[in-house]
């Protein structure tokens, strides 16, 4: 690890990382820094995967960072998680303590392993509404009309989403030209990725899909409506809060917001794994792994040593 600052353990869902990451945690006497974009919302425990009783190694607590930091109304951007993450980050390593990293949005991965700048740009509601009818090949047509820009060279445009925000950011520079964008840091990560095959993963998801119902999926979006967090920000979680909450509303029935969200998880997975892939095109070296066991034999035979 002497040539790295950080390890990172990444996944779809379902792969088992949190354990791999709490293992590794352990034998290394690291911390665990959750890079997860909903995690960081409190009450929303079981329908995010906190999975905080898994946070033990021989019985001994594994201390984590960014999970329950903010309100689940609040407007919490990847822009401040980076800012949070540096906190973090710089605070373990100025104590010697290792971060693992563990998570599996994409996005926020590697906003914090490349410190993009770009996220530092506002948001612009207005433009956002402008563009949101507007096809994805219109959008490309659309940001092409911007002039060329070191952004220009890594936006990306693989989506409605992202193809928006990347206007926004073109947007706000040209308007900005004045704009200092910060000196980015990149970290030096080990990186190490899970990937079950297909079949296992999807096994996975349906089986923790119904614990997470035993364990009052349900009944916490209920108790999220309760202490004032409404529908539509519901809504914009996605995945078990959209669809619990379409069962709520008696918009589908509970078979079927079962069948409909274990197949959106596997949907997820799939576009979570295309997202990593993409940062391996982009130069990030990943050493992946079919399960946990797979992982820490490589890890202990190769990296400690060192």
């Amino acid at each position: 690890m002497s040539e790295h600052d950080c390890l990172v353990v990444l996944g779809p869902t379902a792969s088992g990382k949190t354990k791999l990451a709490v293992e590794l945690a352990g034998q290394l006497n690291a911390e665990i820094i959750s890079i997860d974009s909903r995690m960081v919302y409190k009450y929303m425990n079981i329908g995010t995967g906190k999975d905080l009783d898994e946070y033990f190694y021989q019985n001994k607590p594994i201390p984590y960072h960014l999970i329950d930091i903010c309100e689940p109304n609040e407007n919490y951007h990847i822009y401040q998680f980076q800012l949070d993450f540096k906190k973090a980050f710089n605070s373990l390593r100025n104590q010697s303590i290792l971060p693992i990293l563990c998570g599996g949005s994409g996005l926020y991965l590697e906003a914090v392993i490349n410190d993009f700048a770009f996220t530092a740009v506002p948001g612009n509601e207005e433009l956002r509404q402008r563009l949101d009818p507007e096809s994805l090949e219109n959008l490309h047509k659309i940001f092409d009309t911007y002039k060329h820009h070191a952004f220009k060279e890594t936006a990306d445009l693989g989506s409605k989403k992202r193809a928006i925000r990347a206007i926004e950011i073109a947007h706000y520079l040209s308007e900005n030209t004045s704009f200092e964008l910060p000196q980015p840091q990149p970290l030096k990560p080990l990186i190490i990725g899970l990937n079950p095959k297909v079949e296992q993963r999807r096994d996975s998801i349906l089986n923790r899909l119904s614990i997470r119902l035993n364990q009052g999926l349900v009944e916490e979006v209920e108790h999220l409506l309760s202490i004032g967090v409404g529908s539509d920000r519901l809504m914009q979680f996605g995945l078990e809060y959209k669809f619990v909450m379409m069962y709520l509303n008696q918009e589908i029935s509970l078979e079927e917001m079962k069948e409909k969200l274990c197949i959106a998880i596997q949907q997820f997975a799939k576009r979570q794994m295309t997202y990593f892939r993409k940062m391996e095109k982009s130069g990030l070296l990943i050493h992946w792994f079919g399960n946990r066991e797979e992982a820490l034999d490589w890890f202990n035979c190769n990296e400690l040593k060192k």
